[in-house]
């Protein structure tokens, strides 16, 4: 389970949390606290001076309430992005388009900060630092620079104080997710404790900019042998925790489909690969790029090859929940609802005092509408959206990998559609998918499995067999020095105890 931290200053939430009303109130986006029916009073007490003038729908006006917000709180709505089963569809989709965007801070400080952080003055880091930034982003800001070595870098760097009023938003966010589960207790269900401290990780994660290098690195590890696909090499003699620098990137985002035509690129091509690399990272690898934006991708206008940026939101999916997850898109390609409604019960997304039946038939009512469409039209991210959305009836609790995993199919399937609108991209990696399922869920992968547990179990029985004799020594010790009238009751007592724990190893 996602840990968070301890939550400090409640008068100061309380503050923060009345300022974002009037906030909220100005873009007249209050209904957000909805969601909480017992904020009811507080929204009729702010109804007088919400702003009722305020332009655009519902998801485009919270949007702008959240970019005056600030940068956790542009993070936490490109989260919201990917629950339409709390937003709506609609909201979600005006919510995935909140760009991460701030006015760049000077180029002194960023300069001063790769000093600081490189031990070096910034003439003998770069032979050429360009003060104007190319990006510049909530949490970081991006400079173009030729190393001493004449190597053409981007050089990432965070600014100045975002750590301490990242901090104050993520123990901001802890105390609103406590409180929001204890007025509503069906919230619980959404596991926003652990949703919120999942996303405070990464938050965290992102403002250690070595670890987006350890990310980038192990990437590119697992793409090695990808000659369409491209991860750029890190400058670790040029990075430390608030400075990382990469090999510079040139090429033409995949949504500038007017710049890939004129470079005479084939995009169903480029789609092609671009699905076959999705699914690498997420069931080959169990690792893969959750913010896989337009923006964060880069295709060679010479080659057509794919190079991903900006490494700082990874996911990680284990082996049983790639299993899972292949069972589910199985099981709805196959019409098969039984089969996935039994994924989700034996996986325990479903507590087991629920109707299986009545779960079955609300999976085919998510399911038939989306599987009846056109096979260019079939999005497995608005399924799953879909599927979390009647999680309510049934107690379903959400898996925070698995938001985070959609969030990457919404925007791998937006890439794919940008590319070429009439083919999708799970018709193109079907092949793979049936490859994967056969050697992972196949007879001759249960049997691999099977032996690997027992030879597991195997490797345990010399430990368990040492523990027993110890425990039957002592036992044996205290026996002797019992009056002999007892010796029969204590040895039902060994024996009995001796099974139980024979049992428990066993498992």
């Amino acid at each position: 389970m996602a840990q968070v931290r301890r939550m400090k200053h409640p008068l100061r939430h309380v503050s923060r949390f009345l300022k974002i009303g009037f906030i909220l109130a100005r873009y007249d986006a209050l209904f957000v606290f909805e969601l909480v029916p017992q904020l009811e009073p507080f929204v009729r007490l702010a109804r007088p001076i919400t702003n009722k003038a305020a332009a655009g729908r519902p998801g485009e006006r919270l949007a702008k309430a959240l970019q005056e917000l600030g940068p956790a709180f542009i993070k936490l709505g490109q989260s919201l992005a990917t629950r339409a089963d709390l937003v709506g569809e609609t909201m979600a989709r005006d919510l995935a388009l909140l760009q991460d965007r701030l006015p760049s801070f000077p180029a002194a400080e960023a300069r001063a900060t790769v000093e600081r952080q490189l031990g070096k003055p910034i003439e003998a880091l770069f032979a050429v630092f360009e003060d104007e930034p190319v990006a510049a982003a909530s949490i970081a800001q991006v400079h173009r620079a030729v190393t001493m070595e004449g190597d053409l870098v981007a050089v990432k760097i965070l600014r100045p104080g975002i750590e301490r009023r990242i901090e104050h938003d993520l123990d901001f966010f802890v105390w609103l997710a406590n409180w929001a589960e204890r007025l509503h207790a069906p919230l619980r269900r959404l596991r926003l404790i652990e949703t919120v401290g999942l996303f405070a990780r990464a938050t965290r994660a992102e403002m250690d900019l070595r670890l987006e290098a350890s990310a980038a690195s192990e990437f590119a590890l697992n793409n090695a042998d990808d000659e369409a696909f491209g991860v750029p090499a890190v400058d670790w003699e040029r990075t430390a925790k608030r400075v990382v620098t990469f090999e510079w990137v040139d090429g033409v985002r995949p949504d500038e489909t007017m710049a890939l035509d004129a470079a005479g690129l084939d995009r169903t091509a480029i789609l092609e690969n671009a699905s076959r690399v999705f699914f690498n990272q997420v069931f080959r690898d169990g690792f893969f790029h959750a913010d896989m934006h337009p923006g964060n991708m880069r295709i060679d206008p010479s080659t057509g090859r794919i190079i991903a940026l900006d490494f700082g939101i990874m996911g990680r999916i284990d082996m049983e929940m790639r299993r899972d997850l292949a069972l589910v898109l199985l099981g709805f390609l196959t019409r098969d609802y039984a089969k996935v409604a039994d994924v989700f019960f034996r996986a325990g997304y479903v507590p087991v005092d629920q109707d299986k039946s009545a779960f079955t038939q609300a999976l085919r009512a998510v399911g038939e509408p989306i599987l009846g469409l056109p096979l260019e039209k079939i999005s497995f991210a608005r399924l799953l959206g879909q599927l979390l959305a009647t999680a309510a009836t049934f107690e379903m609790t959400t898996e925070p990998q698995l938001l985070l995993l959609q969030k990457t199919m919404v925007v791998a399937e937006g890439v794919g559609r940008a590319l070429n609108p009439r083919i999708n991209m799970w018709q193109v990696a079907q092949p793979l998918v049936e490859e994967w399922m056969r050697r992972h869920l196949g007879p001759a992968a249960t049997v691999k499995r099977n032996v690997a547990e027992w030879a597991t179990l195997f490797e345990r029985i010399p430990r368990l067999v040492a523990r027993l004799e110890a425990d039957v020594q002592q036992t044996r010790v205290l026996v002797r020095d019992l009056n002999p009238r007892h010796h029969f009751y204590w040895f039902v007592i060994v024996l009995v105890a001796f099974t139980i724990g024979l049992a428990i190893g066993w498992r």
